[in-house]
């Protein structure tokens, strides 16, 4: 005896309605010998509704591209017409809960059903009905190509289904997609000119706050000035510099180029940059001269100018003023 193989097929699909192995015979002619001409005519025009039947299927697939409805409906008046007795059969078709049924429709006895699948999950049914009885062939009345036939086109609603489903869903992510993509373009034009707005208004700001150095706190610094004593000047002189730095953006300027520095580093630089020797900057901030040293090494080496023949002051001089 031998051993039983495997089927190929997982248990879930092995519950679907495959076609019998037997389906490559079943559309086959009767053979002439000891076979009346009659019947063979009578065989070969039943084979050739039933090819027209799967390729009307096909057809009205494209007529219905994106309805579903509409080729439900319009294939259940044209499944009868491809029964052994076109004139007393109609034809009925469940789908996700919705009812189709072809003219002249009316349950009996005589019934011929096939399932319909989507995704492997039962969705409906398409069945044919004979509306009276008829002689006795392979399953009751029907042929056994008819079940091949019905068990065809139920699948080929499943099929079709399936494909519609998808080019819907993707529809509707492209429409979304659309969509996003237009919001993110609107708020990337909102946000481009809120950008603007606020450069233009630090411009304007930049602007008005130099006006005023130049009108107001210069004037009044050179009046003071003068009737200081001539060490007094040198910080008269430092402070119309450090005003001058401002309304120019040196200090911002550096801190926007190097993020690494510190407050107390900005402020030795812009010192640094206004050619105050080592002993002036110390005295100034009330630090050793060895404290103002250090930090110009840091300063040096957040600048990448360490170990490199550059002089400091000349190197934030020309730098700053590039970037101005």
């Amino acid at each position: 005896m031998e051993d039983k193989q495997p089927s190929p097929f997982p248990a879930e699909s092995r519950q679907l309605p495959f076609p019998s192995r037997e389906l490559a015979f079943l559309w086959r002619l009767p053979l002439p010998t000891g076979i009346g001409p009659d019947k063979v005519e009578s065989a070969l025009r039943e084979r050739v509704k039933e090819l027209n039947c799967l390729y009307g299927v096909s057809q009205l697939a494209e007529r219905n591209l994106y309805s579903l409805e509409g080729l439900l409906t319009e294939l259940v008046n044209f499944l009868p017409n491809s029964w052994q007795y076109p004139d007393i059969t109609c034809a009925k078709i469940l789908f996700k809960g919705k009812t189709y049924t072809s003219d002249r429709f009316a349950v009996t006895n005589w019934r011929q059903s096939s399932r319909i699948y989507v995704y492997h999950e039962a969705v409906g049914e398409c069945s044919v009905f004979y509306l009276e009885e008829c002689a006795p062939a392979d399953e009751g009345p029907f042929l056994k190509e008819e079940r091949a036939l019905l068990d065809a086109v139920a699948e080929q609603i499943g099929t079709i289904a399936t494909r519609m489903s998808a080019d819907l869903e993707l529809q509707e992510s492209n429409r979304q997609l659309a969509l996003e993509r237009e919001a993110l373009q609107e708020s990337n034009t909102a946000l481009r000119t809120v950008l603007a707005r606020i450069e233009q208004e630090k411009q304007e700001i930049h602007r008005d706050m130099r006006t005023n150095v130049d009108r107001i706190l210069l004037p009044l610094l050179h009046a003071l000035a003068a009737q200081l004593s001539p060490a007094q000047r040198i910080y008269a002189e430092m402070l119309k510099t450090n005003l001058e730095d401002i309304t120019s953006s040196f200090t911002s300027q550096l801190s926007l180029t190097y993020h690494a520095m510190t407050p107390i580093e900005l402020a030795i630089c812009n010192m640094i940059r206004n050619g105050m020797r080592t002993r002036e900057i110390a005295e100034i901030r009330s630090v050793s001269e060895a404290t103002i040293k250090h930090h110009r090494e840091k300063i040096r080496r957040k600048l990448r100018i360490t170990n490199r023949d550059v002089n400091l002051a000349t190197f934030l001089q020309s730098n700053m003023r590039e970037q101005q």
